[in-house]
């Protein structure tokens, strides 16, 4: 058994360097983004920096033109990305395109790899994820997905309405999962990768949400009519959910490395204000009510990068991770929340403002506890799961009571 968390020095190397131009390339830029927003030209020129900088897309295949790295290395990576809520951006690591790089990578044809996949990994185009439906449709009960596929001569026709579809104004292309009806269709659902031109999708308002930071808005999407040609459906009519398993494990946790970025970022701000404010004739950092807020974020920092690591590395290795995963997202998800918001506390009146940043994290971040999985659905699901494995137990004659059992799973 070997348990090493220790980074190669190539690794090292590359999250100094991703630091380095986080710091002097990015963060620079944040005030300007926060005043006039996010626009499609400013991400391409921090994307030919990156590439420069030879830091771009660290989490995709190295053959289309990404970085390579393993899972659970590409999470150091982004991390040190997320530092600057303008960083996974800037290279191209952020939601949803990071999402469905994977997914395209793992379930898609070599020839929608070359269509979708290679321009979305250069970061010539941009992408959407079109799942979450208004109520009663899917959001965190995918199983209430009330977009609809039918089959017809040469593809399939595809209605339904979905809102907060992340960067869709924009996307060259969305993933749309609809729930497949008919009799000649196989049961299940299916995904379809739909062309932001097909004039059966159209991308309606921008729903105005608390995050702001993104680009391409948080959209009503209304498809109707929409023929999508049998080679646009992504991976097997029927196996939607099941494909969509591939995103989903892996996509909580590059959320996690980038929000932890983003919460060490709001603590290191706030510690700096502790050091150098001085209050009640001390220094800030050296009241005890203070230093209980310093020393929980350290606490909650350093507990969020150890689960994010083991979950990642299980990941690498080859599992689903599904239950880890989960794990992870409640965790993570609470965890950078209660940093940001300790860091707000403690730089008092300016901590609520967009100039010290730490408004901006605020706002971004809180979302984090409801997309990927409220944190109340993953609750359900891992408590569903311990109590099948204590019922599997007593079921072959065991019992915590009577002494020690054989492990049967959980935490790992």
């Amino acid at each position: 058994m070997a348990f090493d968390f220790s980074l190669s020095p190539e690794l090292e190397e590359q999250r100094q360097r991703t630091a380095q131009f986080v710091a002097t390339e990015v963060i620079p830029l944040e005030q300007h983004v926060f005043r006039d927003g996010m626009t499609d030209d400013l991400r391409l020129t921090l994307q030919r920096k990156a590439k420069d900088a030879g830091i771009f897309a660290p989490q995709a295949p190295a053959e289309l033109g990404g970085g390579g790295f393993r899972f659970d290395e590409a999470g150091v990576l982004l991390e040190e990305a997320g530092y600057s809520l303008l960083g996974p951006l800037a290279l191209n690591c952020a939601a949803p395109d990071e999402g469905n790089i994977h997914l395209l990578h793992q379930t898609g044809s070599a020839e929608q790899q070359e269509k979708y996949l290679r321009p979305l990994v250069a970061g010539d185009v941009r992408s959407c994820f079109s799942m979450t439906e208004p109520p009663p449709g899917a959001g965190s009960d995918p199983s209430a997905l009330r977009t609809v596929a039918r089959r017809t001569d040469g593809g399939w026709v595809v209605n339904g309405d979905k809102w907060l579809i992340t960067g869709a104004d924009g996307a060259a292309f969305s993933i749309v999962m609809a729930r497949n009806v008919g009799d000649d269709a196989p049961e299940g659902a299916t995904m379809f990768l739909v062309d932001a031109d097909n004039p059966g999708f159209v991308v309606g308002e921008h729903l105005d949400t608390i995050d702001a930071t993104g680009i391409g808005g948080h959209c009503r999407v209304t498809i109707t009519d929409c023929f999508v040609p049998d080679d646009h459906v992504l991976g097997e009519p029927g196996r939607g959910f099941q494909s969509a398993q591939v995103r989903l494990a892996p996509a909580r946790l590059t959320h996690c490395m980038r929000w932890l970025g983003a919460a060490r970022r709001a603590h290191d701000i706030a510690l700096e204000r502790a050091v150098g404010r001085e209050l009640f004739g001390s220094r800030l950092a050296d009241l005890g009510m203070a230093q209980a807020l310093i020393a929980e974020n350290e606490v909650d920092l350093d507990a969020a990068r150890a689960v994010i690591r083991h979950a990642s590395w299980q990941i690498a290795e080859g599992s689903r991770s599904s239950e880890e995963s989960s794990r992870a997202k409640v965790f993570v998800s609470e965890a950078v929340c209660r940093v940001v918001d300790r860091a707000v506390q403690l730089a008092g009146g300016m901590g609520t403002s967009e100039s010290l940043v730490l408004g901006r994290i605020y706002r971004d971040i809180r979302s984090f506890r409801i997309y990927d999985g409220a944190t109340e659905v993953h609750k359900m699901s891992l408590a569903r799961r311990a109590a099948a494995r204590a019922a599997t137990r007593l079921e072959a004659g065991g019992s915590a009571v009577d002494g020690p059992l054989p492990r049967t799973g959980g935490a790992s």
